[in-house]
């Protein structure tokens, strides 16, 4: 980028003052992104050069192992002023990755009430509502005048993370509304919040999947929304920039557990080879048990293969056949039950229309292929082409009905769905077109 080479040429130069304005006046991401062509002691250097505010920011942006970095070189002044600058969620959302001795050194340069703030939320669940939740938000009691509302929301609104939504409490704490702030903006300075909230609130409590909440956010397009304890305290809220992550997360887990590998945290380049091997291997290992399946369906027809060699050239085009309409069915079904499109409740109605889906291009693929083997094959006869012709069609079918059934099973036990994906589905449908084939080969062939 021309404003990296910008900010490099300033510091060979010795043009120090210079930079600390540019990069003070930079968007703390941008900054962030900079850190990452920087060795590790300019890293040290440039982040000196940024303001307490700016520095809050772009650490708050930077991956995990510059953050680490960059704690375990400064000073312990230096990490107080980086928390006390820093938003709760973002200070946890770096406790959690940071390794036990970083951890220590930040807590120890809090105060008691920002550690006992920090504790609690490092003791949620992991990828629960309270894990993401940050305590920075606007509340107001129902009694309130707009004036005084407004009077507050002025006072505090610097040091909070959002103050689009205001939250509405009764003296127990218990969330009782939401009043936007366009709303206070145009309401008369005597209303009450009571008067002007909207009461019928949607909320998480604190030990909700992450993933629900990001379903949440989808439907209602918000930019936050609150998070209550068991009694229905308000406690916190989450902010859709944290969401965002979340569906990142949620979307690379899925697709890399549709490519058969156990998920990962850490970014590919950051992967040891052994670490590779071991999110990879238990799945070929399963596969490659499953994949027996079809040894022993070829096993059973030895004979038959025997006497109409014939038909071993074929088993590939029916299997991957079957295989790719199969994933093409159990793709379209975790996309939709990860969008919340389709719920366990719709597996009637799914597997209608995959069926007909099934049998329309189980059709049209079989007389696609009885046309290419009558007129472009050499050396088979009628029998043998409709046999292969039939198969297909049937596999195709039966494909489709496994790739939309197993994803919703799977649900349905408490699993992920994204594991019936690819790899698993064109096991199954290997073995199972593989048993059509020969089953059909028998009757029409041998």
């Amino acid at each position: 980028m021309e404003l990296f080479e910008r900010f490099n040429k300033l510091m060979e130069a010795g043009e120090y003052t210079e930079l600390k304005e540019e990069l003070n006046s930079e968007q703390p991401a941008n900054i962030a992104e900079y850190f990452e062509e920087l060795s590790a002691e300019k890293q040290l250097f440039i982040f000196r050069l940024l303001t307490k505010d700016m520095a809050a920011e772009v650490f708050s942006y930077m991956d995990s192992d510059t953050q680490e970095h960059i704690v375990h070189s400064i000073t312990d002044r230096e990490v107080r002023n980086i928390v006390d600058e820093m938003f709760l969620d973002d200070t946890v959302d770096f406790l959690e990755e940071a390794p036990a001795n970083l951890v220590k050194k930040v807590l120890r340069n809090t105060d008691a009430g920002t550690r006992s703030l920090i504790n609690r939320f490092l003791n949620y669940p992991e990828n629960s509502a309270g894990s993401l939740m940050t305590i920075e938000f606007v509340k107001l009691r129902g009694d309130m005048t707009v004036a005084s509302a407004m009077t507050q929301i002025k006072h505090t609104g610097m040091d909070k993370e959002t103050i689009y939504t205001c939250y509405v409490i009764d003296s127990h704490r218990k969330l009782i509304g939401v009043v936007p702030l366009r709303t206070l903006i145009c309401a008369n300075d005597e209303d009450t919040i009571a008067e002007l909230m909207q009461d019928d609130v949607v909320s998480v409590q604190t030990v909700d999947d992450q993933e629900e909440v990001a379903n949440i956010f989808k439907k209602y397009n918000w930019m936050a929304l609150p998070v209550t304890d068991k009694e229905g305290r308000l406690v916190g809220i989450i902010t859709v920039d944290d969401i965002v992550d979340v569906i990142e997360q949620e979307t690379t887990e899925d697709m890399e557990l549709m490519a058969a590998v156990l998920p990962s945290d850490d970014e590919y380049l950051k992967l040891s080879v052994p670490a590779l091997v071991k999110n990879r291997i238990p799945w070929l290992c399963v596969l490659m048990i499953s994949g027996t399946l079809s040894a022993f369906v070829i096993g059973q027809y030895q004979n038959l293969l025997d006497s109409v060699v014939v038909l071993s050239s074929f088993m590939t085009i029916i299997t991957g056949t079957g295989g790719n309409a199969g994933s093409q069915s159990s793709a379209m079904i975790i996309r939709g039950m990860a969008l919340g499109e389709i719920q366990i409740r719709d597996t009637f109605r799914v597997i209608g229309k995959e069926l007909s889906v099934g049998v329309i291009c189980g059709a049209i693929l079989g007389i696609i292929n009885m046309l290419r083997m009558t007129f472009f094959s050499n050396g088979t006869n009628f029998r043998i082409n409709l046999t292969v012709s039939i198969s297909m069609g049937m596999a195709v079918v039966l494909a489709k009905t496994i790739g939309c059934t197993l994803p919703i099973f799977a649900k349905a036990v408490k699993l992920d769905p994204a594991m019936m994906a690819g790899p698993l589905i064109s096991t199954i449908v290997d073995a199972v077109a593989l048993l059509i084939y020969f089953s059909i080969a028998t009757v029409l062939v041998f």
